[in-house]
């Protein structure tokens, strides 16, 4: 409730000519003691017109983004306009050493009119696996999908993916979609991981679809042989292999705006999107890390890294905002 100056006032002269306690008093009255004795110190320190409410002026904002770092987000987003406000907040964060959050950054390009619908649907998964990965090389994804060569038909991409990273461990452009092209691609992410040739107690577990050259028993004898479990998905439902249908549809938002007429010019393609979402690509799910960040395991000291820049940001900020402060009475003086 809001009381006018001469309210104020009269419950100044009733509280202190109050037989009561001013405790009693003013919770007889329902009005707060630090309220009364505010009204209080403005009535002694200016009169009854100290008692008028003040209208709220516009101060400074100790949070705000500085010009020239606004620019500069301007001009990344510029430059790179594939990226989300995410991935551009922490790009900006990781490369300058000064945190700004993803919903200012949306604001600042929103802003500026460059904010745009995308021109496609994400898919996302609807479940999550029953039994989530907890290490590296515990659980590998593996599917393919298939491209138009001009003038030589269909190739396949065949991929393995480390479930708890996200990393493209291994892939292959296949003329076919069989089994050996499954151990193939087995074969080549073994020798990336040292697994061929290290002793560990357990091997990767393999996810995929049910495909007629997953359920063959060639793929069946070779992970036998390798000391490799195999876990199928449910029929229809491909949401078990979300990360790796996630992958899929992340580069071919990519890969398909080209055409291509040589098997090498869709290699060499593939090749740098690998290398981009490898080490580039920010995943929310990864809490904006990239998946070589996970896989190498030097998230955690990113993270940390991130925490102090963001902490180190805020107390600069309000520092430039409390010097000022202080300096705007003086030129008003």
């Amino acid at each position: 409730m809001r009381y006018s100056a001469s309210e104020k006032y009269e419950i100044i002269q009733l509280v202190e000519q109050s037989s009561l306690s001013v405790k009693q008093t003013l919770a007889r009255l329902d009005i707060n003691k630090s309220t009364f004795y505010a009204w209080l110190k403005r009535y002694r320190d200016g009169g009854i017109e100290a008692l008028e409410d003040r209208n709220p002026s516009p101060g400074m904002v100790w949070n705000k983004i500085p010009q020239n770092h606004r620019n500069s987000l301007i001009e990344l987003a510029l430059d790179e306009p594939e990226l989300s406000p995410r991935e551009l907040a922490t790009k900006y964060t990781d490369k300058q050493a000064y945190f700004v959050s993803e919903s200012t950054v949306y604001r600042l390009l929103k802003a500026q009119d460059l904010i745009t619908s995308p021109a496609y649907i994400l898919m996302e998964a609807a479940d999550r696996f029953q039994h989530p990965s907890r290490r590296v090389n515990e659980l590998w994804q593996t599917d393919f999908t298939y491209f138009k060569i001009i003038g030589w038909g269909w190739y396949y991409l065949s991929t393995i993916l480390d479930d708890y990273s996200r990393f493209i461990i291994a892939w292959r452009l296949c003329t076919s979609m069989s089994a050996s092209d499954v151990s193939d691609t087995l074969d080549d992410a073994l020798r990336f991981t040292d697994l061929d040739r290290v002793r560990i107690q357990h091997k990767p577990r393999l996810l995929s679809d049910n495909g007629p050259c997953y359920i063959s028993g060639d793929l069946s004898g070779y992970l036998e042989a390798n000391g490799m479990q195999h876990t199928r998905g449910r029929p229809y439902h491909p949401q078990t292999q979300g990360k790796i249908e996630r992958w899929h549809r992340s580069m071919k938002n990519q890969i398909l705006l080209e055409n291509y007429y040589l098997p090498s010019e869709l290699e060499e393609r593939l090749q740098k999107f690998v290398n981009y979402y490898n080490h580039e690509r920010y995943h929310e799910s990864l809490d904006n890390l990239a998946p070589a960040d996970v896989f190498y395991g030097r998230g955690e000291s990113i993270l940390n890294k991130r925490k102090q820049t963001k902490w180190a940001t805020m107390a600069m900020r309000r520092k430039i905002h409390y010097d000022r402060r202080a300096i705007q009475p003086n030129l008003m003086s």
